[in-house]
């Protein structure tokens, strides 16, 4: 009887130490998976925001480009006697400040990290805001001329 105890100890024992086993192997593996998850999230997430700051640039550099046109026709603009060349040369200015604007809020996105979808918005605005912009600004541009 005594044997039987014995061994009915050991085995229960035993069990118990290879369940705590298992349990703990269980616990890392759910950890290392967290872990893994996360850091390929935000990998995943950088490579993103990677092709973001390269259409910022792109972005910046047309803006620069635009303004800098826009500046040398706007003296030109400002002598002529026609309404309609002083009207578009105003609205040449405001959509200039708009990108500007709109170029200010992909940055921000960017640096505070914002989602990829909220940057993605943001960028899409932006470019969308650089078109009509380039549109106003050839308009001044080829009147001028």
């Amino acid at each position: 009887m005594k044997r039987s105890r014995l061994n009915l100890f050991k085995f229960t024992s035993m069990t118990i130490s290879v369940l705590g086993i298992i349990l703990l192997v269980l616990f890392i593996g759910v950890v290392a998976y967290i872990v893994v998850a996360d850091v390929s999230s935000k990998v995943s997430s950088n490579v993103g925001s990677g092709s973001a700051y390269d259409t910022l640039a792109s972005l910046k550099s047309e803006y620069s480009t635009l303004n800098n046109s826009f500046n040398t026709v706007k003296s030109q603009a400002g002598k002529s006697s026609s309404s309609k060349i002083r009207n578009d040369t105003i609205d040449a200015e405001l959509q200039l400040v708009k990108a500007q604007t709109a170029i200010t809020d992909v940055e921000s996105a960017l640096s505070t990290n914002q989602p990829q979808d909220v940057v993605n918005t943001r960028l899409n605005a932006a470019i969308a805001q650089m078109q009509k912009t380039q549109k106003s600004v050839s308009t001044v541009t080829g009147e001028v001329s």
